[in-house]
């Protein structure tokens, strides 16, 4: 549905931070389905861990706010070329159930909960193949730059 130049357009995160390869469904003000593929190139991996390389949590954890994001940029009919930013807030209930490696690809889930005033609340998933790798509460705020 959105490949990676359709992203760039509604988050301003680039390379090396740019966690969303592609978005494959999207409903706005509801949820969205997308996902990461974690190469052994990825620059963490330099440091985390050379010898058993695994893909860090809070980069999951990033994943998951950067799709939610575009969820909410769509959901709000606005992109960061309109002045505005959409900011990680919180993070909350964090559960990671497997480790995600090279060659895995992430398949990143969010759901929009509630939006009052700029403050928008997601439940967030992640997959790999079918497995469940981690859980958040993520919640992010839209303001102006």
């Amino acid at each position: 549905m959105m490949d990676i130049q359709e992203i760039k357009k509604f988050i301003p995160h680039r390379h090396p931070f740019l966690l969303v390869d592609r978005v494959v469904e999207l409903v706005e003000g509801e949820y969205i389905k997308a996902y990461k593929n974690i190469s052994a190139n990825e620059d963490v991996f330099n440091g985390h861990f050379p010898q058993a390389p695994i893909f860090p949590g809070v980069m999951i954890i990033e994943a998951m706010a950067q799709a939610s994001s575009i969820l909410g940029f769509k959901t709000m009919n606005k992109t960061p070329a309109d002045g505005s930013v959409y900011l990680f807030a919180g993070v909350d209930g964090v559960r990671f159930k497997r480790q995600v490696v090279p060659g895995d690809r992430l398949d990143l889930e969010s759901r929009l909960i509630t939006n009052r005033r700029g403050i928008t609340k997601f439940e967030t998933k992640a997959y790999v193949d079918g497995e469940l790798a981690a859980t958040a509460s993520i919640t992010c705020a839209d303001r102006s730059v």
